[in-house]
């Protein structure tokens, strides 16, 4: 089952690799990092602050708007183009096809997360003091290395950016020990935003199981805006909003998936919030993807199961 699954992932991800819009995407979010670099330019004691800050925001809007185009056009795509069936015609089963769709999907996104995280550390480098030589020296020595290696193995050249984010990723957190705070915020803030594009990829892989890409965009990114909101639609005024709308506020902060912990406040992230420790509220928060994921696929399975493709 494993072997079936693992294919099934290697396949998707090279698949989403090749989509045009992920390289858009990941382009777009280094011009952020730049742009976060010139306001922190502008700030006169705190640019590392918004650098990290704004950093760490911007790798957690990009990585939902992956999420949600790939979780919502990765399966469609399979059943549009007819090469679901003879996936489906040998034997394996529709549970373990819908997951092995769901780690790759994953396996994409965290080489997405990991490769914009490495880049924002090495820019915390570079300004909190670090040898600018020796960043440049790092990240430009790594493409040149990951394009010799996609160029004399070609048919491995899909998997070349794996490692290449994770040595990127590395190296910054190595590089940016100039800048521990905000290396911790982005590290942190990062891990974080991992889990909770794993719970949004499991909410788009169970839309798409049954309903349109269109529908599950809309469908997928409606369930993010109420879960970002969960915590002020358990506590809405009933002297403003009435009866009926407070307890549908409330009855939906308890159904949909509180990912409003996947945003906690910047002290949580260095370690100064007075009770919380980092590594506890990490575990938590990977707990809580985990649980929400696994439901999801498994309900996503059971109407996939019973889909008709005819």
């Amino acid at each position: 089952m494993l072997t079936r699954i693992s294919v099934i992932a290697l396949n998707t991800y090279r698949e989403a690799v090749r989509a045009r819009v992920l390289y858009g995407l990941f382009a777009l979010s280094m011009a952020t990092a730049v742009y976060c670099m010139i306001v922190g330019a502008y700030s006169l004691r705190s640019s590392m602050r918004v650098v990290s800050d704004l950093g760490a925001a911007s790798i957690s809007l990009y990585g939902i708007v992956v999420a949600v185009v790939l979780g919502a056009t990765s399966l469609y795509r399979e059943l549009e183009l007819k090469t679901v069936f003879p996936i489906l015609a040998r034997p394996i089963r529709r549970a373990e096809y819908l997951v092995g769709k769901y780690l790759g999907t994953v396996c994409t996104l965290f080489v997405f997360v990991a490769a914009n995280s490495g880049v924002l550390l090495f820019a915390l480098s570079a300004m909190g003091g670090g040898s600018v030589a020796a960043v440049f020296g790092v990240f430009l020595g790594s493409i040149a290395v990951a394009a010799l290696g996609a160029w004399r193995l070609p048919r491995q050249r899909t998997y070349v950016p794996i490692p290449w984010a994770i040595f990127i990723a590395l190296a910054g957190a190595f590089l940016a020990h100039v800048a521990p705070d905000d290396r911790r915020v982005v590290l942190a803030a990062s891990t974080l935003t991992l889990c909770e594009v794993c719970i949004i990829v499991a909410v788009a892989t169970f839309f798409s199981s049954f309903t349109s890409p269109f529908l599950t965009a809309i469908f997928t990114f409606g369930v993010f805006v109420i879960g970002r909101s969960a915590d002020s639609l358990a506590h809405l005024p009933l002297k403003f909003f009435g009866e009926p709308i407070h307890s549908l506020g409330l009855g939906l902060s308890r159904v949909m998936p509180n990912l409003m912990l996947y945003v906690p406040p910047r002290p949580l992230l260095t370690g100064e919030a007075s009770g919380t420790a980092l590594g506890p509220y990490l575990l938590l928060c990977s707990s809580h993807a985990i649980a929400w994921s696994a439901a999801l696929l498994a309900l996503a399975s059971l109407l996939f199961r019973r889909r008709d493709f005819l």
